[in-house]
């Protein structure tokens, strides 16, 4: 079974080609929580919350592209530059935020150098989280898109703690187009 190139014969993974599964309303790879059709990709002016930013040199991996961990800090980017603005009214003292989930679905290889936009928009009020789709735009095309999950936390006790309705109030103005937070 071995080879003197690789150490391994043949290909250690199952084939995927033709295991999409059916998700309701729209066929999903069995690996990833991301859509398998293209044209699934978002639009960037439906995300009220935009910044601008460069690629690095330092983002690239070997292969020249960048590397797919640059990604988290590109949203957390986005994130973090919204919560922390105090003058938002979006951080309460004595609250904190906490991230529980990030799904990333890479679109398309962004290379340097280059600009790209940063998109972020609510989708979703829990009673302790956020939920935030993101995008990270480069020459009008969408290069990769996530699903972001925030918990709300007493910075005392480090615990959950129910969304202030005032925090729900000002997040308001960052819904996604399209989307209803409540769920209604």
């Amino acid at each position: 079974m071995h080879n003197r190139d690789s150490g391994w014969r043949g290909n250690p993974l199952p084939s995927l080609r033709n295991s999409a599964v059916w998700a309701g309303n729209r066929w999903r790879s069995p690996l990833v929580n991301a859509p398998v059709r293209a044209d699934d990709a978002p639009r960037l002016e439906d995300f009220p919350y935009r910044l601008s930013d460069n690629v690095r040199f330092a983002d690239l991996d070997p292969n020249g592209h960048v590397n797919n961990a640059v990604y988290a800090s590109y949203f957390e980017t986005g994130r973090v530059t919204l919560v922390k603005d105090l003058s938002m009214g979006l951080m309460p003292a004595g609250l904190g935020w906490i991230m529980v989930r990030l799904d990333i679905h890479f679109r398309a290889e962004l290379h340097w150098p280059g600009q790209i936009e940063l998109g972020l928009g609510l989708v979703k009020f829990g009673r302790t989280s956020t939920t935030f789709d993101q995008v990270v735009f480069s020459e009008g095309r969408c290069v990769a898109s996530a699903k972001a999950v925030t918990v709300m936390i007493d910075e005392a006790t480090r615990r959950p703690t129910p969304l202030p309705a005032e925090v729900k109030e000002n997040f308001r103005r960052w819904v996604r187009r399209g989307v209803n937070p409540d769920g209604e």
